[in-house]
């Protein structure tokens, strides 16, 4: 699985654990929803910049040492 869509995935479970939507998420990270859809679909079309923003609001940490490896 490539690695954009292995976070998208994540992404979208912890999204959903939270009981939140795309557009309630892509509000609060500053983001559009079509950049939620398109990280949550793994297509790889949002920035990183975004993905951060993405990760804080949902409390995750992107860890670049598994970049790495």
């Amino acid at each position: 699985m490539p690695e954009i869509a292995r976070i998208g995935a994540a992404f979208a479970e912890r999204r959903i654990a939270l009981q939140l939507t795309q557009q309630t998420l892509a509000d609060l990270a500053g983001v559009s929803r079509s950049s939620i859809q398109s990280l949550e679909r793994g297509s790889g079309s949002v920035s990183f910049g975004a993905v951060v923003d993405i990760a804080e609001v949902l409390g995750l940490r992107i860890d670049m040492s598994a970049a790495t490896e």
